[in-house]
């Protein structure tokens, strides 16, 4: 497939991801969209004569050979949506780019994905609560992923750097600069451990209206989204809202009543929208994660408790297998059981001991 056409087709005005990857799978490919006259391109569902109206496709094509070059000039990596380096958990998500340029070594598909999000005005109790959480995680072989702002974002990446933790910064502009100016030096370390990204080209300039979009990206990329310290307004609570739309996990610390930088936090988990985190050892409890000493320990074959009944077995035998939180949808697919008889096991198994119940209605072994 040609990148040249890969990277003009977000060069379409009015196209944005989720038509253009609609245009893809009824076309066949990027470049083919392109060789398809406009009369043509309208008979594709969503496509209508009035989106082509301003639609300039030679315009696009010299862009991309622009951006071409500006890409292999500085050694930038271009991920499409069907490339198998492309995050998984965020293609799942209906509205992820087309395409990502990337820097650095990071695993975008590592098992397991969280994003750190907050103030750019932290205070020194977001900020202790940031490098708390960061140091509990060391031993999960996690991925950190932030959004490289101020305040909070920059704590997170730090103390990952400093913990040899990798992290990816989600760029709200192209590769021709930074912002904030001041994280230049901070981005460069990060691309030897981690890596920098943005679904923008350059000459994209850091626009209000890009830090929503890039925030579906934070979101998207990450098994939960943490909350460590925000206000009632601002990106973090957007990022947090995006996460819910996504179904994934959301989690804030709380903060002192009365405090604008834990005003945010306080929200979310009053109205449910973040599981409350007491500790930063809630989180990997909360997602049924083990440490990578406890994992190297565990036994190979399964152990069945005895006082299990034929039914329960069949169930915890389900989950143990998977090594993974499972859904409930899946459990009643897996033990072709209804939601309804399976919910009842579920809940004598949990008060029995032998499962615990995790956000987004998961289970995983005691």
């Amino acid at each position: 497939m040609s990148l040249h056409h890969q990277i003009a087709l977000t060069f379409l005005k009015k196209i944005g991801p989720v038509l253009a990857k609609s245009m893809i799978s009824q076309f066949g490919s990027a470049e083919q969209v392109f060789k398809l006259s406009k009369d043509a391109l309208t008979k594709a569902r969503g496509v209508g004569a009035k989106t082509l109206v301003s639609t300039d496709f030679d315009e696009a094509l010299k862009r991309a050979e622009r951006e071409l070059d500006f890409i292999e000039r500085n050694n930038i990596d271009v991920i499409y949506y069907t490339d198998a380096r492309y995050p998984r958990k965020l293609k799942s998500c209906h509205d992820s780019p087309l395409l990502l340029y990337s820097k650095g070594n990071a695993n975008l598909n590592n098992q397991r994905v969280i994003s750190v999000v907050g103030t750019r005005n932290a205070t020194d109790y977001g900020r202790n609560l940031c490098r708390q959480l960061i140091e509990e995680l060391q031993e999960y072989n996690v991925l950190v992923v932030s959004g490289l702002a101020l305040g909070v974002d920059t704590a997170a990446h730090r103390e990952s750097l400093r913990l040899n933790i990798p992290t990816v910064g989600v760029l709200g502009h192209g590769f021709d600069r930074m912002y904030p100016a001041g994280n230049r030096s901070l981005a460069e370390k990060m691309q030897q451990n981690g890596g920098l990204l943005t679904e923008y080209p350059s000459e994209t300039v850091p626009t209000k209206d890009n830090f929503p979009q890039r925030n579906r990206i934070v979101a998207g990329m990450a098994d939960a989204t943490i909350v460590v310290e925000a206000s009632i307004k601002g990106g973090a609570l957007i990022t947090a809202e995006i996460a819910n739309s996504y179904n994934r996990d959301v989690f804030a610390f709380p903060g002192r009543l009365g405090d604008e930088y834990s005003e945010g936090c306080n929200f979310l988990i009053r109205n449910n929208k973040a599981g409350l985190l007491t500790c930063t050892a809630d989180l990997p409890y909360s997602l049924g994660w083990e440490r990578n000493s406890e994992a190297k320990g565990m036994p190979d074959q399964l152990t069945l408790p005895i006082d299990l009944s034929e039914e329960e077995r069949k169930v915890f035998e389900i989950i143990q297998l998977n090594k993974a939180p499972l859904a409930i949808d899946d459990l009643s697919l897996r033990a072709d059981m209804p939601v309804s008889q399976l919910a009842m096991t579920l809940l004598d198994m949990e008060l029995q001991g032998f499962i615990r119940s995790l956000p987004g209605k998961t289970y995983a072994i005691n």
